[in-house]
């Protein structure tokens, strides 16, 4: 079966109050190939379709008339039936702190209005992704016993990141809240491969790694840094310190998987 084929097969649940953007997402989606679309205009609907009839991919705009995408995403996250849904923003907003939250959550993307519709088609290839669950290709590992470190201060970053690295086959994956969490546990364990974000309390990205690359026994470690300001300059120049990668938030998962052969192999 094709990916085109699968991309028609995809149900998408669209999220937005106002009937003329309805239309026009509508319309974008149908060309990007997608034919099962739904439709709901409050967070109260979209949880109770959730409930009943989970979508491939949740589309909502920012501002909903009994909350937010922030609230909705909550919502979503918390409960264990549906923490791992795929979720995607298109909206107008373009403060980066109203967004920041919606990233560090585990968005698939977040589209401005109007978006650009090569950005769409993107977005719904992330989500064939997730669905497809295609092991990692290395040529010295089996991702099945690949031993990960992710290092994010936020609870649904990590439970994002950890969801991006099962459909590749990767599941030996432990935990750090921060990056002193990180080198006391890597001191204990052996890892494979740490993935890291850059902004985190008492020690940071940078910090963290600039501790394993000074430190004999865990220097050989390949680390994949993420964060939700990787366009800045100061991110830029963070390869030439020691991180192999570096990768954006919201990210996708064809993005990372050619991010870790590279690094890996």
């Amino acid at each position: 079966m094709t990916s085109y084929a699968l991309i028609s097969d995809l149900s998408f649940l669209l999220v937005e109050p106002s009937e003329t953007q309805r239309k026009i997402i509508t319309l974008a989606l149908h060309d990007a190939g997608i034919q099962q679309i739904e439709f709901c205009s409050t967070i109260e609907e979209t949880l109770q379709t959730l409930a009943s009839f989970p979508p491939d991919l949740v589309i909502s705009a920012m501002y909903l008339p009994d909350g937010t995408a922030d609230d909705l995403i909550d919502q979503i996250r918390t409960n264990p039936d549906t923490e791992s849904q795929c979720f995607m923003l298109i909206s107008s907003e373009r403060n980066k702190a109203h967004l920041e939250h919606l990233k560090q959550s585990g968005v698939l993307a977040i589209l401005p209005k109007p978006f650009n519709q090569k950005d769409l088609k993107r977005a719904v290839h992330a989500t064939l992704d997730f669905v497809m669950e295609e092991d990692l290709d290395l040529e010295l590992f089996d991702p099945r016993t690949l031993r990960v470190l992710v290092a994010d201060d936020s609870p649904l970053a990590r439970k994002h990141i950890s969801k991006t690295l099962n459909t590749m086959g990767i599941e030996d994956i432990a935990f750090a809240k921060d990056g002193k969490e990180a080198i006391e546990t890597l001191e204990a364990n052996e890892f494979d491969l740490i993935v890291t974000d850059y902004n985190m309390p008492e020690m940071d990205g940078k910090e963290l790694t600039d501790a394993v690359r000074m430190n004999p026994d865990l220097a050989h470690i390949p680390i994949l840094m993420v964060s939700s300001n990787a366009e800045d300059s100061q991110l830029a120049n963070i390869t030439q310190e020691g991180v192999d990668a570096v990768c954006g938030k919201p990210f996708e998962p064809s993005v990372v998987r050619d991010l870790l052969a590279k690094i890996l192999n």
